[in-house]
């Protein structure tokens, strides 16, 4: 069996996650940036990280998953910028289900990622009140994935594999 760690991050968040992730794989695997791929071709198993944009799935990551899970075993991270448990988390990634539809949705892994700067300071300059409650949340993001959201996903990983072995 083959696997496939793809991600795309804007901070480094959702490579420290895909990083985590791979190495805690067994067997024959792949790391790669979703820009560098084509397909997931010769691959079994692919992970497919990416930051949550705009509160959803970037439309790139969307887009491409679709196109190319066709009978593939598919798991999906993610990083964002509010903490676990988040309620809104459930409606921003509800749906991966339809993005693997063609595929096989193994499980899904979400974890908090430290908030660039610049997005920050387009949040708190906004006139929505809902927006400046997002800023708000950033300070306590500061570090994030830390340590203990590595570890979480290499027991995701483990728990994957698992699955399809």
């Amino acid at each position: 069996m083959k696997t496939l760690v793809a991600y795309m991050t804007q901070t480094g968040n959702t490579k420290k996650i895909a990083e985590a992730i791979y190495d805690e794989i067994a067997g024959e695997k792949d790391i790669k940036d979703i820009k560098d791929l084509t397909n997931f071709e010769g691959y079994d198993l692919v992970f497919v990280g990416f930051p949550v944009l705009q509160f959803n799935v970037p439309e790139n990551v969307s887009k491409f998953v679709k196109e190319n899970v066709a009978g593939k075993g598919i798991a999906f991270f993610m990083t964002h910028g509010v903490p676990e448990g988040f309620e809104a988390i459930k409606s921003w990634t509800g749906s991966l289900k339809d993005i693997a539809a063609k595929g096989n949705l193994l499980g899904t892994f979400e974890c908090q990622g430290e908030i660039a700067q610049h997005v920050l300071d387009m949040l708190e300059k906004s006139d929505d009140p809902e927006m400046k409650a997002f800023a708000a949340l950033g300070p306590a993001a500061k570090g994030q994935p830390d340590e203990s959201h590595l570890q979480k996903a290499k027991e995701f990983a483990k728990e994957i594999q698992a699955k399809v072995q």
